[in-house]
């Protein structure tokens, strides 16, 4: 798989008819309300730039949205990662019965049926964010986000908002979710 699919992979998430597959996991025992501030760990690798810089925009006005700010030492450090996979499915279309059936003259006729199967590869874009305690180390949320991966960098853009937005609906924990 080349850089540039794994870029628009990255992107992850969504296709056309599809919204991202998302879900969000946290320490309970994490008191969010301590951790006004945040630095990057790590940024994304994606295959195009532009993506990646998109995913870090995102991620930073949902953040702001919360009240937090990006800070060199933050209290909190973000690791995001994109992961790229292909996935198959196999259709299969039937034609005829195969059952046969009464012919001319009142005898039993068999028949065949056919089938035409089609195996479609398609790419699959995940969205890893990880947060750590930057004090203690110890993972205090994570949020993940799949999706097929759009053709179009419209609809790339359009899947990455939208997997983000529902990532960080009920972000911090504890708040409900719009």
């Amino acid at each position: 798989m080349n850089r540039l699919s794994l870029g628009g992979l990255v992107l992850l998430l969504a296709g056309c008819a599809s919204t991202p597959t998302v879900t969000t996991d946290h320490d309970p025992a994490a008191n969010f309300a301590s951790f006004p501030t945040y630095s990057w760990a790590g940024q994304p690798q994606a295959g195009s730039p532009l993506v990646q810089q998109r995913i870090v925009d995102g991620i930073d006005a949902r953040l702001r949205a919360k009240g937090w700010t990006q800070a060199p030492n933050g209290q909190v450090a973000i690791a995001a990662h994109v992961v790229a996979s292909q996935k198959q499915t196999i259709d299969t279309f039937y034609s005829g019965t195969g059952m046969g059936g009464w012919g001319y003259r009142g005898g039993w006729r068999g028949g065949m049926g056919t089938a035409t199967s089609t195996v479609r590869t398609y790419d699959v874009g995940t969205l890893i964010v990880d947060m750590f305690d930057a004090s203690t180390q110890q993972a205090v949320w994570r949020g993940s986000a799949s999706s097929t991966v759009p053709s179009s960098p419209e609809k790339v853009n359009q899947t990455v908002d939208a997997a983000l937005d529902k990532m960080f609906a009920g972000f911090p924990p504890g708040t409900a979710s719009p």
